[in-house]
């Protein structure tokens, strides 16, 4: 049959995502992938250079996403399919463009884990994420802030003389474009996947993109890759080099192997082929290469020990199967970002497909003898100079302009594009596009006057062109408001505080207030953020502010005044949030945490007696074990001091329950 592409229907059970946080996230940036302390000096010298480039200090201006659930419900949704006589991709252009499912079509075999349920989880650098197929990675270290974002997409010409599935947005991290061109030629076995970042902009850039490829992680299942060492890194933060496959007595390059998740940055020596594949017991499974600009390949697994056993079972539907992770990634690690000239582009091809290898040489003990094997069957389904013809073949036609859109993305890269008057070949991002979020901008733009309607601030804008045009915009609440934020962003704290002043005097109230709650917490002055944190939640309410932000302002005033050791305030506050919004697993914990506050703590074990899950819950956040483990210390230790024998007992009488569970018994 001739390639094809076509929209359809994917019905499954999903939580709903729920709104954005509309509350500015002015916080310190904590991240799990970030190197803890110690110096670069043993990493080589490029490596280093590069985990010194620009890491993400902020999310903004990106809102975080935070508020979804774990009830999930039958939902239809949107997808593409592309198809040849081999092969079928199904895609979600409005999640982030993730490839859910490829199919072999001549053995039935799916090539990827499909998770069978669409469950957010707190692992984008924004938060909601979600497990299984293809996605891909672009901003800063981290799943991207689009993992759950509408993609536009559209029907191109391929190289071929078919069609090709082209995926683009505007990432506003970096503030950077980027598109995925997706086909399959007449005949193959191979998903090819063209990608392009740009950088229009007159400066360097740091690029950073990870295609992350979910796995099934059945016994016996091998990942392999063309390297003899590896860089591990776990969630101790620590990264060394070690040899593969074997590491403290086991073979890692079995997913099951180890109890403990961890990630294995493959150290592939320059010249070699890139490639990473993950095969089963009987020597059948997917394998991925690609052009040689994409360097970096890793091996992301979860671990048979009781923490990653119980996230594989929080991603999806307890006892439907895990999954581990085959990546490809511009650099040799995630802790890296690549500098992108002023103008230029970064530009590779990937390809993914079926491998069948022999299982006994798969499986061989001798892991030069198992890599020459796959590495072998690879050439001989997919010749490395086939690839590099094909990447030859699409350069033409990554500029052709979109024959039909078949999805619509955002406005912000309409709004960049106009701002920068900015001509990006074959990713129009129309005008059609803007919608409310961007009007008050566009209108900045136009105008040099910003204002906005309703009870709170939409989205702000951060990059230096838009904080040059709020500095010499017609003044006004919301100007130095979003003024703020840009210069809060910038690191100018001092001129953030006289902003948010000024929108607070010009009758901008709690949204001005909750800015300068955050800054006096973050300058190391807890009373007084406490103060104004109580003063914003107040003011809120009386203005009626939408439950989104009622609930993001409580949450973070209740952290606040418990910070500054005002339980009974932090009690009132609770007490005043919406039924729903106390039923939240998130402010169940804060319940929890509040009554151990008080001094109550046979109260706050009750709380976690009567169970409740936080639907939030960060990748690596170990919250919950801690609060459950400080009220056991004090129901053992009573009124008296907390000491080391006091920690051993509580833990000893009070274990760990699995529920809670996520990494909080093993450290």
């Amino acid at each position: 049959m001739a390639t094809t592409i076509r929209r359809t229907v994917l019905t499954l059970p999903a939580a709903p995502l729920g709104p954005e946080n509309p509350l500015p996230p002015l916080g310190s940036f904590g991240d799990v992938h970030r190197l803890g302390p110690g110096g670069l000096d043993d990493f080589p010298a490029d490596m280093a250079r590069q985990m010194r480039y620009a890491p993400l200090r902020s999310l903004l201006p990106v809102r975080r996403r935070d508020d979804y659930t774990r009830r999930r419900v039958t939902t239809d949704l949107d997808a593409i399919v592309i198809e040849n006589d081999r092969l079928r991709a199904t895609v979600l252009p409005s999640l982030g463009g993730r490839v859910h499912s490829l199919e072999h079509k001549p053995s039935g075999r799916p090539l990827l884990y499909t998770n069978p349920v669409l469950q957010p989880a707190g692992f984008a650098l924004n938060g909601a994420w979600f497990s299984g197929g293809i996605e891909w990675n672009t901003g800063a270290t981290g799943h991207s802030p689009l993992s759950v974002a509408p993609l536009h997409a559209a029907r191109v010409p391929a190289p071929d003389g078919g069609e090709m599935l082209r995926l683009w947005e505007w990432e506003r991290l970096r503030d950077l474009p980027f598109q995925v061109d997706l086909w399959l030629p007449d005949g193959s076995d191979f998903l090819y996947a063209a990608v392009r970042v740009r950088n229009p902009h007159d400066r360097p850039a740091p690029v950073y993109w990870w295609s992350n490829t979910a796995v099934p992680e059945a016994p016996g299942t091998r990942v392999l890759a063309p390297a003899e060492s590896a860089w591990h890194f776990d969630y101790r933060r620590s990264l060394r080099r070690v040899t593969v496959p074997h590491l403290d007595g086991a073979d890692r390059s079995y997913p099951l192997a180890g109890d403990r998740h961890a990630d294995y940055f493959y150290d592939v020596p320059d010249g070699e082929r890139r490639w990473i594949a993950s095969l089963d017991e009987g020597g059948h499974g997917l394998v991925q290469t690609s052009t040689d600009l994409l360097r970096g390949r890793k091996l992301f697994l979860w671990g048979a020990g009781p923490s990653g056993r119980r996230w594989q079972r929080w991603l999806t539907e307890p006892g439907t199967g895990g999954y581990a992770e085959i990546q490809a990634g511009l650099a040799r690690t995630q802790l890296e970002h690549v500098p992108l000239e002023a103008g230029g582009e970064f530009a590779w091809l990937e390809a993914y497909g079926p491998l069948a290898a022999d299982p006994a040489r798969v499986h061989d003990t001798d892991w030069r003898a198992a890599r020459a094997e796959v590495a072998g069957r690879l050439e001989a389904a997919l010749p490395r100079a086939a690839v590099d013809a094909a990447y030859a073949a699409w350069r033409p036609y990554a500029d052709h302009e979109p024959k039909e859109v078949l999805a619509t993305g955002s406005g912000w890269g309409a709004l960049e594009v106009e701002r920068g008057g900015l001509v990006l070949s074959g990713t129009p991002f129309p005008a059609e596009t803007l919608g409310d979020q961007q009007r008050p901008w566009r209108e900045l733009l136009r105008t040099g006057t910003l204002t906005e309607g309703g009870t709170e601030p939409g989205p702000s804008l951060v990059s230096p062109r838009w904080r040059e045009l709020l500095e010499s915009a017609e003044p006004g609440p919301y100007t130095a408001y979003h003024l703020g934020v840009a210069q809060w962003h910038a690191g100018d704290r001092s001129q953030a505080v006289r902003s948010w002043e000024r929108a607070l005097r010009a009758g901008l109230t709690w949204p001005a207030l909750r800015c300068l709650a955050a800054a006096d917490r973050a300058g190391g002055h807890p009373e007084r953020a406490a103060d104004r944190y109580a003063a914003a939640v107040t003011e809120a309410r009386a203005a009626r502010a939408s439950r989104p932000a009622l609930a993001a302002l409580a949450h973070e005033a209740v952290t606040a005044l418990l910070a500054a050791g005002r339980p009974d305030a932090a009690a009132d506050v609770l007490a005043g949030a919406h039924p729903a919004t106390r039923a939240h697993g998130r402010f169940r914990l804060l319940r929890a945490r509040v009554l151990l506050a008080r001094g109550d703590a046979a109260a706050a074990r009750a709380v976690f007696d009567e169970g409740f899950d936080v639907d939030d819950l960060r990748e690596g956040e170990l919250t919950v074990a801690d609060v459950w483990f400080a009220v056991a210390e004090r129901l053992v230790a009573g009124d008296g001091p907390v000491t080391e024998a006091v920690r051993a007992r509580a833990r000893e009488l009070h274990p760990l329950p699995d529920r809670y569970d996520f990494g909080g018994s093993e450290g």
